[in-house]
């Protein structure tokens, strides 16, 4: 998104999995006041928020499959509406999904839209887990502790060869999250001791 012409309008980003099934449909695309219990004003969703720039759908295998059809009418159309609307809103979003599902065994099982896989399926990353590739552990180490230093608001904490070479030996069944959680314990024990491994 920085690097690409879209970098000057917003990136939203939807959690499709934490999200619950009776909410998706606002979250993604908005409401109006009276459109359901508790709707007590106007709310623009995330396509209207994204509208020119990005819109980041993590785990999009967990969308039912209502909200499935409704977000493959915005993608062919350019345009949707809010829920309880009945005027249509024009957009230009670049969708972005993520999932940790096998979304073409979700086709073949009938759990994912098939319309909807292909039209999402232009240009796909696979990105193994942290276990599979064991040589990018000292790289995302060093970005993760940089990211640690932006939020506490001093130098980056620096691991010593021993902690890093362990941590590449590792099987990480928490993938990524679980590295960061782990380099988040080493810095908050250390507290600017030298970081020590059993």
């Amino acid at each position: 998104h920085s690097l690409s012409p879209r970098a000057e309008r917003p990136f939203e980003v939807i959690d499709c999995g934490s999200i619950p099934r009776e909410l998706i449909e606002s979250e993604l695309f908005g409401h109006v006041r009276g459109a359901f219990t508790g709707a007590t004003r106007d709310r623009r969703g995330a396509f209207e928020l994204a509208n020119g720039g990005t819109l980041f759908l993590d785990e999009i295998g967990e969308l039912s499959p209502g909200a499935q059809t409704r977000l493959l009418r915005v993608l062919q159309e350019g345009r949707f509406r809010r829920v309880g609307d009945e005027r249509a809103i024009q957009v230009d979003v670049r969708v972005v999904a993520a999932t940790n599902r096998d979304l073409l065994s979700e086709v073949k099982a009938g759990r994912f839209r098939p319309d909807l896989y292909y039209r999402l399926n232009v240009f796909c990353l696979r990105l193994p887990s942290l276990r599979d590739r064991k040589g990018d552990i000292p790289l995302l180490i060093a970005h993760v502790l940089d990211r640690m230093a932006d939020e506490i608001g001093g130098p980056a904490p620096r691991l010593p060869g021993a902690i890093t070479r362990r941590l590449e030996e590792y099987a990480f069944p928490g993938n990524i999250r679980e590295l960061r959680n782990i380099l988040m314990a080493l810095i908050l024990r250390t507290q600017g001791r030298t970081a020590r491994i059993r």
